[in-house]
């Protein structure tokens, strides 16, 4: 039956792109189809009792309540204002360089990436405070936007991300899925803390690949981004250099660092995040009653929407799987051309394309379960294939016309910037995500080397 698998999946993105709310297309179209099943006598409804213990398992794994948490934390330093004034300091550092100001944006992309974790958050951040500065100096309205878009995006992929936690837990339950069908019954796990490890040098590579290319461009382009004279009042000064820096770096340390250095477990150091950030946001005097409130419904709702959604693919996951849809794509898989490797390139190819019309959260909890087991069976790294997924969804993020951050960057740039601009902004920046992804394929010990050396291998 596992034709029927497959229009099930089929269905599943019909409904998806017809604009139905994802939590409950997955979860109802999926009960649909075993219900007729059912009906039909071609689907053992002994397999829906495990329904309770998947919704129960979401429900007290404490990886998860590391979600909430980070959320809460890039919310809260979003409402602090600490993006305004890292911006300002980084212009006023850089911007009498040409080139400069590029420089900056990437570099509190970077920054904001590894304390709020919120794509969407960033760019428009970004896009309000920057895109008018990069104007009004003369900048190109293709680099700019190219730059806020792709700076933006590294919330993807640099920890702690809200994306790698959610796919470490998909991970490692694909992991020992791979090594039961292996037939390994004492399985190694894979942890969220793996995949923060290993994302740190991509994510790294990305940015000195960002920083390269405005160099570039600086040099054989100048028209493209003209020097600034920078005025008496603009001048930077040490301490604020200091002031602007120090804070979001040492709330970056203490959550990644203990992380890393194996003092605390990823909901812990999320915890610890949430803290620091509330410390911040208090410090500044950018907190009151109104704005916790604020920050606390857009945690809830955040944090709904991730759990609704994994309800509803855990759903949709177990059905599949009853009607044999592991077994097809298996089958599919291992008959391709090229082995493990036309496999990776295929399952590759497909995750980029659904992440024009998918968002993350969706292809993280319903496509990787599905590919996850089959691919790891075939020895392939888990690390490395979760840092690979990671970097492809990131990249699907950029790619014109579907890239949810040209859509967010759309909303808030003025009616003189062009859609045709964002699209042609953004394309350099998808090739040289298309090329990280080829240097991590061809070289997987910038993904594996820093995990192996922390946790010993």
């Amino acid at each position: 039956m596992e034709w029927v698998a497959a229009l099930l999946f089929l269905t599943v993105i019909v409904v998806l792109l017809a604009g139905f709310p994802v939590a409950f297309s997955l979860g109802g179209i999926a009960l649909l189809f075993a219900w007729f099943g059912v009906l039909g006598g071609v689907f053992n409804e002994a397999l829906l009792s495990g329904l309770p213990n998947r919704i129960f398992g979401i429900m007290t794994n404490e990886t998860l309540v590391a979600v909430p948490l980070f959320v809460f934390m890039g919310i809260t330093l979003e409402r602090a204002r600490i993006a305004d004034e890292l911006l300002e300091t980084m212009s006023a550092l850089f911007g009498s360089l040409r080139g400069g100001l590029g420089i900056s944006v990437t570099l509190v992309g970077m920054l904001l990436a590894a304390s709020t974790g919120i794509v969407g958050a960033t760019v428009v951040t970004m896009g309000l405070l920057s895109l008018p500065t990069m104007l009004k100096r003369g900048y190109s309205p293709e680099v700019a936007a190219g730059t806020i878009c792709a700076s933006g995006t590294l919330g993807q992929i640099i920890p702690p991300s809200i994306i790698l936690v959610m796919l470490g837990d998909v991970m490692t339950t694909a992991y020992q899925q791979a090594q039961l069908d292996m037939g390994i019954f004492s399985p190694k796990t894979v942890s969220v803390g793996d995949l923060f490890a290993g994302a740190l040098v991509p994510g790294l590579l990305l940015v000195l690949l960002y920083v390269l290319y405005i160099l570039g461009l600086a040099f054989f382009r100048p028209a493209t981004m003209p020097a600034h004279h920078r005025e008496q009042d603009e001048r930077v000064s040490f301490i604020r250099v200091l002031r602007a820096l120090v804070p979001p770096l040492l709330l970056i340390l203490a959550v990644l660092g203990s992380i890393l250095a194996g003092f605390a477990t990823p909901t812990e150091a999320a915890g610890v995040g949430a803290m620091g950030a509330l410390l911040m946001a208090a410090v500044r005097q950018q907190l009151d009653l109104e704005r916790l409130q604020e920050i606390m419904r857009g945690t809830l709702r955040i944090s709904s929407m991730v759990f609704l959604i994994l309800i509803g693919a855990s759903i949709f996951s177990l059905v599949f799987r009853g009607y044999g849809g592991d077994d097809g794509v298996r089958a599919v898989l291992e008959a391709l051309p090229g082995g493990v490797v036309g496999a990776v390139v295929v399952v590759m190819l497909v995750m980029f394309l659904l992440g024009f019309v998918l968002d993350f959260i969706e292809i993280t909890f319903v496509v990787v379960p599905i590919v996850g087991p089959v691919l790891l069976a075939m020895g392939l790294d888990p690390v490395w294939l979760g840092i690979m997924i990671a970097i492809n969804l990131q990249t699907s993020f950029l790619t014109p016309p579907f890239g949810f951050a040209l859509f967010y960057l759309r909303g808030v740039a003025p009616p003189s910037i062009t859609t045709a601009q964002i699209y042609r902004g953004a394309m350099p920046f998808v090739a040289i995500q298309l090329l990280a992804l080829l240097l991590l394929a061809a070289f997987p010990a910038l993904v594996t080397w820093l995990p192996d050396r922390i946790y010993g291998g």
